[in-house]
């Protein structure tokens, strides 16, 4: 078994100099340490930031791209929608929880306009159009979305408002965001290293973290940073180990990253003493069709509902991973199935097709009864347009006639016949930051000259998720610890 490479820190005084120096040194060039590279070099500081695949971009530049902003910014004005601050949070706070970090989200709500004109300064476009239809992810170039907001019981806490903000192209869109936040912070002034990847953190006599030893194609090389290092290295999916000791539901199961996301950074600030948050936390991904468990239902193994069809993808599939007995199904009828628009199908077909629900329990496996006592309670208060158990909104509710057929998680998108589990995900939880990046350690003291943000710290996230709090959590608080970084040393 290979060894685990060590990532104790590295006294300065064992090294005869460094190879290169800084003022502000970031570690990984994703959303967020772009966003720390402009705001420190906008600041006026010396910054180099190092990354370790062969180009910046990393899981950010394979996001679908969602930014999610609000408070009221132009986007939302152009599309008639009327937001606030506290509105965005209100949703948020319950969205995101149980236990999301309410300081940080109090900051990212109300400077959520603000961060929404920064995107724009740096040269992202927003078409000023709704793509008003339940998605994982739009095939349109439409600039606004709806992320849950609209469904129970989010729609009773918070005034329904869409906050999915999306850059003018089509379909996956973080590889645009990232295009241009590189290019702002390079034309800022900051200098990227590539293929270099690092591996220790560097300390002083005081304590102070003063740089890094990287290597690149095998060979040390050594980085002082004089007022800081920002640690954006992404979160942990990749790390078995790590996933394992903190977050073992994804164990097994796909990962959205760009396969670098080991938890590096993490693991160079806890050798040092640096404390760690919300290391439980998730975010799961069930490749169930929107579109088509809308026009149906979303079933466990034992056949029964567990939660609104309507609600946001990413809390309907927390609700079936972590909670319910797999495997789940969508199900759906011929009328329902011929309403769902080509674009939204995602080339997904029913792997079964019955004409009683008697024959569809058999074949998927369910006790005799169980998924036929689901839909006629359905189809009852469906007749009346109401959802007593789970409230769907009722412009989705309708009776479901035969032939009846289920849809399998586990073929994915794309009707692909080989199966894997249907679920992907990614961490949350990392190093525990003050509200301006600062990395504290056990003591709840700041660690001098340390900083991180995105996934590589604990950012907005309690157990919830909703897509676009990451690339939007990862920018703001990036740049709030790229400015301080800057300022480090005074």
């Amino acid at each position: 078994m290979t060894a685990t490479p060590s990532v104790e820190p590295v006294s300065a005084g064992s090294l005869t100099g460094f190879d290169h120096e800084c003022d502000v040194l970031v570690v990984g060039f994703g959303c967020a340490g772009a966003a720390a590279a402009f705001e420190a070099a906008a600041a006026g500081a010396d910054v180099l930031v190092l990354e370790r695949a062969g180009g910046p971009g990393g899981s950010s530049a394979m996001s679908g791209g969602e930014l999610y902003l609000g408070g009221g910014t132009a986007l939302q004005k152009a599309c008639g929608f009327d937001d606030d601050p506290d509105n965005m949070f209100a949703y948020l706070r319950a969205a995101l929880g149980p236990h999301a970090d309410e300081e940080k989200l109090r900051l990212y709500c109300d400077g959520s306009v603000e961060h929404f004109e920064w995107f724009r300064a740096r040269g992202l476009t927003f078409n000023e159009s709704l793509y008003d239809a339940p998605s994982w992810m739009p095939p349109t170039t439409d600039g606004l979305m709806w992320l849950g907001e609209n469904a129970h019981p989010y729609n009773t806490l918070a005034r329904p408002v869409p906050r999915g903000h999306r850059p003018a192209t089509e379909s996956f869109g973080g590889w645009l965001i990232m295009e241009r936040l590189v290019a702002a912070a390079k034309a800022a002034g900051a200098t990227g290293h590539e293929d270099t990847r690092a591996t220790n953190l560097v300390v002083d006599d005081d304590g102070r973290v003063i740089g890094v030893v990287a290597h690149r194609y095998g060979d040390p090389v050594t980085y002082r940073a004089r007022s800081a290092v920002v640690l954006t290295t992404g979160g942990f999916v990749d790390n078995e180990e790590m996933l394992a000791h903190h977050a073992p539901v994804l164990l097994g199961h796909g990962k959205v990253s760009a396969g670098l996301d080991d938890g590096s950074g993490i693991r160079m600030a806890t050798a040092l003493g640096a404390a760690t948050r919300r290391m439980a936390s998730v975010e799961v991904a069930l490749t169930a069709l929107p579109a088509m468990l809308v026009r149906g239902l979303l079933v466990n193994g034992l056949g029964q509902r567990f939660i609104n069809e309507d609600v946001y993808p990413g809390l309907f599939s927390h609700a079936a991973v972590v909670h319910q007995p797999g495997p789940y199904w969508a199900i759906i009828d011929e009328e329902g199935f011929e309403d769902i628009p080509a674009r939204d199908l995602w080339g997904v077909r029913p792997r079964h097709v019955t004409e009683t629900l008697a024959e569809l329990e058999e074949a998927l496996g369910m006790p005799p009864g169980a998924l036929e006592a689901t839909v006629t309670a359905y189809n009852r208060h469906a007749e009346r347009k109401r959802d007593p158990y789970f409230h769907k909104d009722p412009k989705w509710l309708r009776p479901l006639r035969p032939p009846f057929a289920a849809a399998d998680p586990r073929g994915g998108f794309g009707g692909r016949e080989e199966q894997g589990t249907g679920v992907a995900g990614f961490t949350l939880g990392g190093l525990h930051t003050t509200v301006d990046g600062a990395v504290l350690n056990q003591s709840g003291r700041p660690i001098p000259g340390l900083y991180a943000a995105g996934r590589a710290g604990a950012g907005i996230h309690g157990q919830g998720y909703v897509s676009g709090t990451s690339l939007g959590d990862g920018t703001f608080f990036g740049r709030r610890a790229g400015r301080h970084a800057a300022t480090a040393s005074e």
